[in-house]
This record gives C-alpha cells, structure tokens and sequence, in this order.
C-alpha cells in the first residue's frame, strides 16, 4: 500500500533527516546565530544561552557533516564557522518560527500552566 500523505512520512525519505535537524533546539539556535556573520566558538557560547562548549562543538560538527556550516581556521587557535550556501537556506524558515514563537509563545506559555494546574489538580 503507497503511503498517501506523502514521501516524508517513509522511513527513508531524505525529508526526515531535515525535520531531525530542524527538531534539534541547538541546530537552529546555532544556524540562527550564524545566520548575520561568521562567529568563533566561543562567541556563539556567549550568544546562545544554556548551551555547553561541549554540546556547541557537538552540533556544529553535526552540522558540518550535514554541509550546513564550514570550519575556517584562520590562525593558530582562531577558528570561525560560518553558514553554507545550504545551511543559508535555512534562515528565512528559522526566521518564519522564531516571529512565529515571539507571537504565539505566551498563549503556549498560558496553555501549558493551565494543563498543569489541571494535572495537578487530579492528583
């Protein structure tokens, strides 16, 4: 039986790995601060909040396998990372999400205490 929502619900579809990359809050944070100017490591540490060394250096290789941000050493001990051409692609759409979340976000935020009231209200 062919699957009639579409490729991207087969297990194989390339479209999944995408969605994996867009699911991962440190991927699209990192795409995001890259996405004016090139930035070291530890300029994207000090940009985005609540992410560790280890974690950053774990997704910008990630993303590097991904073909999404290149590595640049410029120097001994300055390295820079920057957006491809692809990972520049995604820009626009994290830009669509992040307005998205700034106007949406407190109506999640009522939601989400309300449905924990709720919940703690049965127990």
């Amino acid at each position: 039986m062919q699957n009639v929502a579409g490729p991207a619900f087969l297990a194989d579809c390339p479209t999944r790995l995408a969605v994996e990359i867009l699911s991962d809050k440190w991927a699209v944070l990192v795409i995001y601060g890259l996405s004016r100017q090139p930035r070291r490591h530890g300029e994207l540490v000090d940009l985005i909040g609540g992410i560790s060394r280890k974690v950053l250096t774990q997704t910008l290789r990630r993303l590097q396998r991904y073909g999404l941000v290149e590595r640049h050493a410029q120097a001994p001990r300055r390295v820079e990372y920057h957006l491809t051409d692809l990972g520049q692609t995604l820009v626009e759409p994290i830009e669509v999400l992040t307005n998205w979340a700034r106007d949406h976000g407190e109506a999640i935020t009522t939601f989400q205490e309300t449905a924990e009231a709720a919940a703690e209200a049965e127990e």
